[in-house]
């Protein structure tokens, strides 16, 4: 099996507006795919087709090698948090999980506990999801979605609306689950930056449209890296930097430069500012951000 998870063309239609358009993912077992795109981008309603909440209108979907009604007999194997999280406020984590489980019909001893534990909930007690953090919330979500051990789980912006300890709490419990239980996600954003802290693999889509799939190594090598320098005079700086032979180097703003050349020299080009009686205020190596990758691919500012 080359592939846990490939769409075929996968298409859902709303009257004449094409949601998703001829998608194709690949997906193989361990990765972290991170689903990019705006909102209304079709993340969403790729996802439900996935989970089998919505049946495509065209296409359709390779799942543990099998397809058609083989593949949705699968879908037991996966684990989904579309939008909100399905949680009882007036019951307990353990409480909202034992419904889940007993809705699924299992029974194993000690499971509700370990998925508490794993997803940093297992002090909550008897304490009440509506007296929850949004965090804890969330968290709660992808316990449920953990339910049945499954080797899949898809979530629809889980990070949406956190802080950043929230944020901070669900990347790293999802890059654990990961690596200590070798579990598949997909796991669609908007938070472009968040996404790539944590994704092996992108899906770029945008107006229902895949644009681009890619690696963490290949998007790494497409997004441009840059010296960023901050100085006090930018004009100075600019004629020490064309002295000392940086010609491809571009002023950002009154006290930015970004230097896309010897981007391991950043230690002579201090000394010759120094030489030069030109201040450095700071100065870092820096990737293209995986926004401006993606406003680049797309030609527009993120909806978010």
């Amino acid at each position: 099996m080359k592939y846990l998870l490939q769409t075929n063309s996968l298409t859902k239609q709303y009257g004449r507006q094409k949601a998703v358009n001829a998608v194709n993912i690949h997906i193989r077992q361990g990765d972290i795919y991170g689903l990019i795109g705006r909102n209304g981008a079709g993340k969403t309603t790729l996802l439900k087709m996935l989970s089998g909440l919505a049946a495509p209108t065209e296409g359709d979907f390779t799942l543990y090698g099998k397809s058609g009604k083989e593949a949705y007999r699968c879908l037991s194997r996966v684990g989904t948090l579309i939008e909100r999280p399905g949680i009882y406020p007036n019951m307990s984590a353990a409480e909202n999980l034992r419904v889940k489980c007993l809705a699924m019909g299992i029974r194993k001893k000690g499971e509700i506990e370990e998925i508490l534990d794993i997803v940093g909930l297992g002090d909550t007690g008897k304490k009440k999801v509506k007296n929850f953090s949004l965090g804890m919330k969330q968290r709660l979500g992808i316990a449920l979605a953990l339910v049945g051990n499954p080797d899949l789980v898809i979530l629809d912006e889980p990070i949406n609306g956190l802080d950043p300890q929230g944020i901070a709490e669900i990347r790293e419990t999802l890059s654990r689950l990961n690596s200590e239980r070798n579990i598949t996600f997909i796991i669609s954003s908007h938070i472009l930056e968040e996404l790539s802290k944590i994704a092996t693999h992108y899906g770029i889509i945008h107006d229902g449209v895949l644009l681009q799939e890619l690696t963490r190594e290949e998007l790494l090598a497409r997004c441009s890296e840059r010296i960023e320098l901050r100085t006090d005079d930018t004009r100075k700086a600019c004629t020490v930097l064309d002295e000392i032979g940086i010609t491809e180097y571009k002023v950002v703003d009154a006290d930015t430069i970004h230097i896309f050349e010897r981007l391991n020299d950043s230690g002579e080009i201090t000394m010759a500012l120094a030489r030069n009686q030109v201040k450095t205020m700071g100065i870092t190596v820096k990737n293209e951000a995986l926004e401006d990758y993606y406003l680049n691919l797309t030609g527009g500012a993120v909806n978010v």
